[in-house]
């Protein structure tokens, strides 16, 4: 082995970091608490230390090891300029130039995206979509992120933020989104979504149960949750039957943890997609789960920004 690309994953509660080689190997790896720091240059400071000694380490184990480059995922991040722009989830004020902090701490070449577009190249590179040119990858975790790839490459659009999913509104006047608008995808179809949900179909429900617990209780035959997974997935597939007369995806990767919820969420999804698509799209479609490590797969992702890159140079 002769050369490794940083990963690294920033979100909301943490960030996540290591070493990958071109196999899709993680090396070594880490994680902070992104709250822990209010400032961005003090966490890619902390981030930059810890992946100073995981190098050293490598370059010992591997001499001449040659570093390639740092990719990053992260909220609101705008391929085209460097930036995190206003990213809600953080605690960082307005624009920030996160390429150039962590290129400048790193020495070495950095390139930074939104993170759910970060995942759905680590699929492309390493995972479910490998050979496929055109799919869509959904992450469900606190909010809905996605990333669409079509004719092999990822569509940003003009400033960078194209194909935010999430925020495709699907019920008028529905519920209020963090954006500021009402009836956003993601109020319906996340881990926040389906506690929203519950807690409407069972409303003497302690308020801190998570979608973790829903899902337990889901599995158990709880008829409450198993009603809520039945509405998220329906209210996905719909929405997915919409989204492949876009693009027309050869596949749609599904990601994060209510896909642990299995054929609870599933059943209902491809149920209320192949009922809503298209006759000309019927059958064509594979909805799939992530073959990618949950642990890893943001490392993965972002890593495949300059793995991508070596590859077409």
């Amino acid at each position: 082995m002769n050369e490794a690309v940083v990963g690294i994953d920033i979100g909301g509660t943490n960030t996540s970091f290591g070493l990958v080689s071109r196999e899709g190997k993680v090396l070594s790896k880490g994680s902070l608490k992104t709250r822990d720091f209010e400032e961005a240059h003090e966490l890619v400071q902390a981030v930059c230390a810890d992946l100073k000694l995981q190098i050293q380490s490598l370059q010992k184990q591997y001499p001449g090891i040659r570093l390639l480059g740092a990719g990053v995922g992260a909220p609101n991040a705008n391929p085209y300029t460097g930036m995190v722009e206003y990213a809600p989830n953080l605690s960082w004020k307005g624009v920030v130039p996160l390429q150039k902090m962590f290129s400048d701490e790193l020495e070495t070449t950095a390139k930074i995206t939104n993170d759910a577009k970060a995942a759905a190249l680590g699929e492309q590179m390493f995972g479910a979509a490998q050979g496929s040119r055109n799919f869509l990858v959904i992450t469900l975790g606190t909010g809905l992120g996605s990333g669409i790839v079509a004719n092999g490459e990822m569509i940003y659009g003009h400033d960078g933020f194209a194909g935010e999913l999430g925020h495709v509104l699907v019920e008028k006047n529905g519920r209020l989104c963090g954006c500021g608008r009402h009836g956003c995808l993601e109020t319906y179809c996340s881990a926040t979504g389906i506690v929203r949900t519950y807690l409407e179909l069972k409303p003497e429900t302690d308020a801190s149960v998570d979608s973790r617990e829903i899902t337990r209780r889901a599995l158990e035959g709880e008829p409450e949750a198993q009603e809520a997974y039945r509405f998220t997935g329906e209210t996905l597939g719909y929405a997915l039957s919409n989204f492949a007369a876009v693009t027309s995806p050869e596949m749609i990767i599904l990601f994060g943890g209510l896909v642990k919820a299995g054929d609870l969420l599933l059943n209902p999804v491809r149920t209320a997609f192949e009922a809503n698509l298209l006759n000309i799209y019927k059958g064509k479609i594979k909805i799939k789960i992530s073959e990618l490590h949950e642990t890893d797969a943001a490392l993965l992702g972002s890593a495949s920004l300059i793995y991508r890159q070596v590859f077409k140079e």
